[in-house]
């Protein structure tokens, strides 16, 4: 008996023997009149034991039994499961192993069976909060998360490209085998046609998205105004199709993102381990049919307004052309072009005024094509044949006596002076006298 029944007690003796009255009681327990009345009957019948409550010390009729707690523990300390938290733990039972435990039930669990340990998180910087665009597509996070998605299953690493929308934070990414332009041009063309052209991207400062301003180390640029530079291929992409590109000036700025990536290598990489991901098609699979589902479906939120800000294609725009890497050449008198040291012939049907030595735009388009654009129209080219290379003979370590060159005479290439140190010359004697009567 725990003493908040035995101060009941107290009061239902004085009851009893009418010290007080049964509403005075009641107002003194908390309880209504009617409740009194019943206990004071209890107390004629069971004595003391009115006041403790009849399943005290009783197992309970919803208690799991003792074979299902071992089943669970059994499970869960597999490989497969290691690192898994209650809440994730819980999904993986009722899901592959039909065993339905409360969070709470199963951290117990887990915890007495030493395969959890809750950690409290500390904060280390406070930043300031700036709340979610009112309308999806508004602004939309963009990143990329090198990580061990596959915790060493396989021989590629992979990278997780990943959108996030700011209003709603729905999600959509690919993994790729590395984390380039035409990898980057890729997803956001799936994006864009999976949800439309939304009104910004914002990302952080990569040399993706900016051009760098080179600088000497010892330079401290302080008073030096910067120098606007060209776009990169993304940017000028983004600019094509009229989407607005910010720069974040910290990762706290698109904490957004970033905490999705926490998220995804802790939930995501478990999930592949568990289906036994090994490779990037299968990476993919998985994250398109599995994981992203269920983000899009427990951690979206309804934005502020239900107007979409998401444009639709037109045909002003084209993708192909847009993201694809676009270089400048110069056409040759012969009306050919050079690309990557091949050249390329233009179409004879095709040549007007003004195309000599004018400059074209090139476009490398992510399915391995080119496109040449004069103007407004494109101008069908043809690859021309590479002119055969002319062998260098490499002469051998000993040459044949008739191909050696003849010796270079002293009297050089005249040979005046040819025979001169045969001749005999004559005394000194006599030089002088010839040297006499010449002066």
């Amino acid at each position: 008996m725990t003493q908040a029944d035995r101060d009941r007690l107290v009061t239902l003796r004085k009851a009893k023997k009418k010290l007080i009255t049964q509403r005075e009681a009641a107002e003194e327990l908390g309880l209504s009149t009617r409740q009194v009345k019943r206990l004071l009957k209890e107390l004629k019948k069971r004595g003391d034991k009115a006041v403790v409550h009849g399943l005290r010390g009783k197992p309970s009729q919803r208690r799991i039994a003792d074979k299902t707690k071992e089943k669970a523990l059994k499970i869960l300390a597999m490989d497969v499961y290691q690192g898994f938290g209650p809440t994730l733990a819980g999904e993986y039972l009722a899901k592959k192993h039909g065993i339905t435990v409360s969070r709470e039930t199963l951290r117990k669990w887990m915890q007495a069976g030493g395969l959890w340990k809750g950690e409290r998180r500390r904060v280390a910087e406070v930043h300031t909060w700036r709340p979610r665009r009112s309308r999806c597509g508004a602004l939309v996070q963009w990143d990329t998360s090198d990580h061990d998605w596959l915790e060493g299953r396989g021989t590629e690493k992979l990278y997780l490209i990943s959108m996030i929308d700011d209003a709603t934070s729905r999600a959509y990414g690919r993994f790729v085998r590395s984390d380039s332009t035409e990898e980057n041009m890729r997803v956001l063309w799936g994006y864009v046609e999976l949800y439309g052209l939304p009104m910004a991207f914002y990302t952080d400062k990569a040399s993706l998205f900016r051009t760098s301003e080179k600088r000497r180390r010892d330079e401290p640029g302080v008073d030096k105004d910067p120098v606007e530079m060209p776009p990169t291929q993304i940017g000028r992409a983004l600019q094509e199709l009229d989407i607005i590109w910010i720069a974040a000036h910290s990762p706290q700025a698109k904490g957004r993102i970033e905490r999705s990536f926490e998220t995804s290598q802790d939930r995501l990489v478990k999930g592949m381990r568990v289906a036994g991901v090994k490779s990037l098609a299968q990476a993919n699979q998985y994250l398109e049919n599995e994981f992203l589902p269920w983000w899009n479906q427990t951690l979206v939120v309804e934005p502020a307004t239900a107007e979409d800000a998401h444009r639709k294609l037109s045909k002003r725009y084209d993708l192909a052309a847009s993201l694809s890497c676009v270089e400048t050449r110069q056409v040759k008198p012969d009306y050919t072009i050079q690309i990557d040291r091949r050249r390329y012939q233009i179409e004879r049907k095709c040549i007007c005024a003004g195309l000599r030595s004018a400059q074209v735009r090139v476009e490398k388009r992510l399915d391995g094509s080119i496109a040449v654009r004069f103007r407004d129209r494109y101008l069908p080219v043809t690859l021309c044949a590479q002119a055969p290379k002319q062998a260098t003979a490499i002469p051998s370590k000993q040459t044949p006596a008739t191909q050696r060159k003849a010796p270079k005479s002293a009297a050089g290439n005249n040979g005046w002076m040819n025979g001169f140190w045969e001749k005999r010359g004559p005394k000194l004697s006599k030089a002088i006298e010839i040297s006499n009567a010449t002066s």
